[in-house]
């Protein structure tokens, strides 16, 4: 498994930093967002080292699936049938944290466009 040193989304996989985990898979790890933009706001993330889904999806396609599968579990597991995937690609797109990780939002009504 690819890991960076001073990425905390791999030391939250590693369990290196606590993190409130509500689903886990052999290639994934969905947790709850520290700073919450809905009711449900979790993140799933990879479990290897990957800067963003366009390269995720280029070296492990599978994982891809597997990220989107557990996001809706997560959803799905909390009572949602409607709810929001988003994957930010880019410092000018809002990602902050450079490994690739999808944001499952729900529990408030979403607007269009988002912003």
């Amino acid at each position: 498994m690819w890991r960076v040193a001073d990425c905390i989304f791999c030391k939250i996989v590693a369990g290196e930093i606590p993190a409130d985990v509500v689903a886990e898979t052999e290639t994934a790890l969905a947790f709850r967002d520290l700073n919450p933009q809905a009711p449900l706001h979790v993140l799933v993330v990879p479990r290897a080292h990957v800067a963003d889904v366009g390269e995720l999806a280029d070296v492990e396609p599978a994982t891809v699936a597997e990220l989107v599968r557990v996001a809706r579990g997560v959803a799905t597991d909390a009572g949602h049938d409607s709810y929001r995937l988003v994957f930010n690609t880019g410092e000018e797109a809002g990602q902050s944290v450079f490994h690739a990780h999808l944001h499952v939002l729900a529990g408030r009504p979403q607007a269009w466009p988002p912003g």
